[in-house]
């Protein structure tokens, strides 16, 4: 199941309007905010889904991956580097998204940020 997907932008404030605009009347606004990354995620119905960040580029895609255990992503991020891709941030938890936020990143072979992410409950 997908979680959540990023795509690069080559000028964040740009994007950041662009994309607040033209995802209203879809029922999206800003939900994270993250200037001091370059970074803005948008939602509808309190699920934050889409992102759109500077920092990706060139890159191109960001792709996340719901999980359904803390295993699951570790494995992911195991099977992921042993089959060729790239660390891109080890499994562990990302308490600047949310407490209860754990992933893994990695890069594909083509460069594309690949996550799986799990939500503890436990810490919400």
């Amino acid at each position: 199941m997908i979680d959540h997907v990023g795509f690069a932008v080559t000028d964040y404030q740009k994007g950041k309007e662009f994309f607040a605009k033209a995802l209203a009347p879809l029922g999206y606004t800003v939900a994270v905010d993250m200037p001091e990354y370059k970074v803005v995620g948008f939602g509808a119905n309190g699920v934050t889904d889409f992102w759109v960040a500077e920092d990706m580029a060139p890159r191109g895609a960001h792709l996340s991956f719901k999980a359904d255990s803390k295993e699951a992503v570790d494995a992911f991020h195991a099977a992921a580097i042993e089959a060729g891709a790239t660390d891109n941030g080890a499994p562990g938890y990302r308490e600047m998204y949310s407490p209860s936020y754990y992933g893994a990143f990695i890069h594909d072979p083509d460069g594309h940020n690949i996550e799986a992410v799990w939500y503890d409950t436990s810490k919400t």
